[in-house]
């Protein structure tokens, strides 16, 4: 998983993993996230967050947290997301989370997608083939499964805790039900069944 990393890493140069979390919801914002982590770090990361349990994710975001240099996060809302498309909300959330970093990198390492004005190697399965990249993939996706742990707060009826947004069977039938909420993104032309 550090393949991609040593190649930059043996010249020297800081290579900063970004990722999202939260691109196919039909609710919520996309969250990204940015981890520079110290050249010649060991994978301590055996699969990407998507394979992980809950409680593994914020085992794995703890252990990120104590030993990367640096992490920068960013979070666009579903109102965003439909004035601009998913697409580029989710390059604005990333590029946000580049700029919260407030630190030196030469190099960015992306889950495929492919970021303007920065040296960037866009990796198919980025998550999956760069440490740099799974470490940001684990911190989007646990800061976003809490923001919409809070959302489940302010709209219990509609389970967000469970489903976060996705398009489950469950979640279209509680849309189908109660209708949408403000966080429901209301450009995704998703039928409801």
């Amino acid at each position: 998983m550090i393949e991609h990393e040593l190649s930059f890493w043996e010249k020297g140069l800081l290579v900063a993993g970004v990722d999202e979390a939260g691109r196919g919801p039909l609710a919520g914002p996309v969250v990204a996230a940015a981890v520079i982590l110290p050249p010649f770090t060991e994978p301590f990361i055996e699969k990407d967050s998507k394979r992980m349990s809950a409680r593994e994710r914020e085992e794995a975001y703890e252990l990120i947290r104590s030993k990367a240099i640096a992490i920068g996060t960013a979070v666009v809302d579903s109102v965003v997301i439909d004035r601009i498309n998913i697409l580029r909300a989710t390059k604005l959330a990333m590029k946000r989370a580049i700029e919260d970093l407030k630190h030196h990198f030469d190099v960015v390492i992306t889950d495929f997608v492919k970021l303007e004005g920065y040296n960037c190697l866009p990796l198919a399965k980025g998550d999956e083939k760069s440490l740099s990249c799974a470490c940001a993939s684990v911190v989007a996706k646990v800061l976003r499964d809490r923001i919409m742990e809070h959302y489940h707060k302010v709209f219990p009826q509609y389970e967000f805790a469970q489903h976060k947004g996705y398009p489950t069977r469950r979640h279209r039938e509680l849309i189908k039900t109660y209708g949408f909420t403000e966080i429901h993104r209301r450009s995704f032309k998703t039928p409801i069944f």
